[in-house]
């Protein structure tokens, strides 16, 4: 064979074009059946999604085989198998979610008497209300709220099943209100927000790569019929690799139309997805239901999250809150974990190694460290933040 054909080869190996993308492959790939039986632990396959019963989640993940079987069974779910799972019943108590309502409320409505607040990526703009950065401002209008919130074992269970530990959960509410229309099929953040010129200087490996550096979840923050619009998804359409070339083509976004699967949600309920598989929200034909979710955006400590928070000055609002919650026994050392992988850095990386080396180890203390020592150690929340203040300086440079 010539050189110059085993180069272009080669080179049709490693770098996608938007020629890669077949419908009939595409058909086919996403032309399969979910089995219940391949998925012991779910309780239920609705429209070939995984369902699962969160009573049933908390009390597996409750012993250590039981938690790591679970995981297991979600990786695997989310990666080749129908790329969804769905939790009922995420929120045993449903008295986090609805103080989180308020809060959510409240800043909305500050948004529209100030005319501040973002659009949608995938909508017309005005379509939806958006709070953009929810976790960081929940955290900062009351920090017992954030912990009670995130103090649940769901959001981190699935959470460290697709990504491991050091994870940094960012989200965005959305109130997608009566009359507002679909938003187009699309694939997530990182190589779905890029251009298809862009795409195209990444290699073949790359795109495979980018669906497990991210999460995409939603807490539903209201009672969803499916005439409200809950999120459309084309089970196992996360497994095309040519997806984000595919999805802005006008033959895959009619094939998604004909073909995805949407179902209801009630309050407390959570969704969890591969943010390669093709979604979008549906259009809200209600007349009365101001639909309302959570997006979760979860980042892997090896990935760059799409916000920027300041992790420090939440950690700083969250300890002495936290610290009462816990002398309270109103949560427990689980729930406090949860709480503070959702608010602190729990990656030691970039910092500074000429202030902050290692010592004792490969890597430096991690902010999420330093407040599980801090309690602990029974810290006042004035040594906590000098404690935390150090802690930033080391990493400047």
């Amino acid at each position: 064979m010539k050189s110059d054909t085993v180069a272009r080869l080669r080179a049709d190996r490693v770098w996608l074009t938007a020629d890669a993308c077949d419908l009939d492959d595409f058909i086919a790939a996403t032309a399969r059946t979910t089995v219940l039986d391949d998925y012991p632990l779910a309780s239920a396959v609705e429209r070939n999604v995984l369902v699962y019963d969160g009573d049933a989640v908390r009390r597996v993940a409750g012993e250590p085989e039981g938690r790591r079987a679970l995981l297991a069974e979600w990786a695997e779910a989310m990666l080749a198998g129908p790329g969804i799972v769905v939790c009922k019943n995420a929120f045993a108590d449903k008295g986090p979610v609805d103080a989180a309502t308020r809060l959510f409320q409240a800043m909305i409505a500050e948004q529209h008497r100030t005319n501040t607040g973002g659009g949608d990526h995938f909508a017309k703009p005005g379509a939806n209300d958006r709070v953009w950065n929810g976790l960081e401002k929940l955290c900062l209008a009351d920090p017992a709220a954030f912990a009670r919130y995130y103090s649940n074992d769901i959001i981190a269970l699935v959470s460290e099943a697709w990504l491991g530990t050091g994870y940094q959960i960012t989200s965005q509410l959305n109130v997608v209100n009566p009359g507002g229309q679909a938003q187009s099929a699309h694939r997530d953040y990182h190589t779905g927000f890029e251009t298809a010129d862009e795409i195209a200087r990444f290699p073949l490996h790359a795109h495979c790569l980018s669906p497990v550096l991210t999460l995409q979840g939603a807490v539903a923050h209201c009672d969803m019929p499916v005439e409200s619009g809950p999120t459309l998804y084309l089970p196992y359409s996360q497994a095309f690799v040519p997806g984000y070339f595919a999805w802005r083509k006008p033959e895959f976004k009619a094939h998604f139309e004909a073909n995805h699967v949407q179902l209801p949600m009630r309050t407390g309920d959570a969704v969890f997805f591969n943010p390669a598989l093709f979604h979008a929200a549906g259009s809200n034909r209600t007349k009365d239901v101001r639909r309302m979710a959570n997006l979760l955006q979860v980042s892997s400590a090896y990935g760059r999250a799409m916000e920027s928070m300041d992790r420090a000055r939440m950690s700083a609002a969250l300890y002495p809150a936290l610290r009462s919650l816990v002398a309270s026994g109103e949560i427990g050392p689980g729930a406090v974990a949860n709480v503070i992988a959702a608010c602190a850095e729990g990656y030691a990386f970039p910092t500074n190694l000429d202030r902050d080396p290692p010592i004792g180890g490969l890597a430096p203390q991690t902010q999420a460290q330093l407040m599980t020592k801090a309690l602990a150690d029974g810290l006042e929340p004035a040594a906590f933040n000098a404690a935390l203040e150090q802690h930033s300086w080391r990493r400047l440079t």
